[in-house]
């Protein structure tokens, strides 16, 4: 199993996957008081969480789909990325999309988090790509059904 070095200084619990086959953490909103979220407006939210991820590995800031569909909630720049060399407090970028505005509360579980492994890689500069079925289409290319 992975295991990636956490500092916690929240009073909140460390996140943990709710099921058996979760494939993302729930994190939690780390405040002194309230934020209120008036519609159109984006807030950074504070976890209180700083990480150590392994080499070659990314963390993923996603939305929470309840937020998304009851609230109008969700992050602004999903996903999120974390880069393995960064050590500062993990803060979330929400954005209020409803019409109506939306208390955050201390403790409140405001996005989920999943780590990813990536590549590196290097360009190969060229004149020209291999051929595929689909060739250039793209944006509804291949149809609505």
């Amino acid at each position: 199993m992975l295991r990636v070095k956490v500092i916690n200084r929240s009073n909140n619990p460390l996140p943990s996957f709710s099921t058996v086959h979760s494939a993302a953490v729930d994190l939690r909103a780390n405040l002194d008081e309230a934020v209120i979220v008036k519609p159109m407006q984006r807030v950074l939210i504070p976890t209180g969480l700083y990480i150590e991820l392994p080499e070659g590995f990314e963390a993923q800031i996603r939305p929470r789909s309840g937020l998304a569909i009851n609230h109008g909630i969700t992050v602004l720049n999903s996903p999120g990325t974390i880069d393995a060399d960064y050590r500062g407090e993990v803060k979330v970028i929400l954005i209020n999309l409803s019409e109506e505005d939306f208390i955050i509360n201390h403790g409140d579980r405001v996005c989920q988090m999943v780590l990813n492994k990536y590549e590196r890689f290097d360009w190969a500069l060229s004149d020209e790509l291999g051929a595929t079925e689909r060739g250039s289409g793209g944006f509804g290319h291949t149809g609505r059904e």
